[in-house]
């Protein structure tokens, strides 16, 4: 019998939602929709201020400022200081934002 692999792994912020990102300076910028607008409450509930500042605290992320967006269904998260300097400052290969996003998408929904 194969297990379903929704049942396999934890769900992630990825199963139900969507990202976009921009940068500017050493200033994170992520957008994130749910795809099914009954998700929205979870996503409120989920992505805190205080779990994406803990999730980017590697980076040296300082503050994360979050401003929902009911009517899309989405929020829209402000992180400072994650960039590392800022993308053409910065001495990692790749300091864009787009490639923060799958980070956040990654996090976990269960244990809020």
């Amino acid at each position: 019998m194969t297990i379903p692999l929704q049942t396999r792994r934890a769900r992630c912020l990825h199963d139900i939602a969507h990202a976009r990102a921009g940068d500017k300076g050493n200033r994170l910028n992520l957008a994130v929709f749910v795809y099914d607008p009954h998700d929205f409450p979870l996503l409120m509930e989920v992505v805190t201020e205080e779990r994406v500042l803990a999730l980017f605290a590697h980076r040296g992320a300082s503050e994360v400022k979050r401003y929902s967006m009911p009517g899309l269904h989405g929020m829209n998260l402000v992180i400072d200081d994650v960039l590392q300097g800022g993308v053409n400052g910065a001495l990692n290969l790749d300091g864009h934002g787009k490639t923060l996003s799958f980070l956040l998408l990654s996090m976990p929904l269960s244990g809020r």
